[in-house]
């Protein structure tokens, strides 16, 4: 029963693109792998720069927890020391001396300290964005 009029008995009209149309559809695609390229290198990039990252942050965070417990070994060690002398003292005029002793003491390591970790602090950060900076360079180039 296929007629003449059975639009599917007909055979397939052969279509040709136009050769402007086929160039423009190259030209696309040509300039989507190159994008697409460029999109790859910065995204591996990036994954370097990420894991720099943490390495760097890791690291800081280590130094910075030693110093900590450097810092509280001490002062435990300073204030267990002061116990046994303050219970040595013969009078409440030494406990007193003593006493003070130990604060100014305490007072002076405990800004010492905190300078010191303040400089850790800062260092760190620059360290860990050092990486970022590098990365940023190398994907934006800076206006002239």
């Amino acid at each position: 029963m296929t007629g003449a009029t059975d639009p599917f008995s007909a055979s397939i009209i052969p279509f040709e693109v136009p050769e402007q149309m086929r160039a423009f559809a190259e030209k696309g695609v040509s300039q989507a792998r190159e994008t697409y390229a460029k999109f790859k290198d910065a995204a591996e990039t990036h994954n370097g720069t990420v894991e720099a990252v943490f390495a760097s942050a890791s690291k800081g965070v280590s130094e910075y927890t030693a110093k900590l417990m450097e810092f509280a070994k001490a002062n435990t060690t300073a204030h267990l020391d002061f116990a046994q002398e303050l219970l040595g003292t013969k009078s409440p005029t030494d406990a007193f001396q003593l006493w003070t002793g130990h604060a100014k003491t305490q007072l002076e390591t405990f800004q010492a300290q905190a300078k010191e970790l303040v400089e850790l602090t800062q260092r760190v950060a620059a360290e860990t964005a050092e990486p970022i900076k590098a990365g940023a360079s190398k994907l934006y180039n800076p206006a002239a």
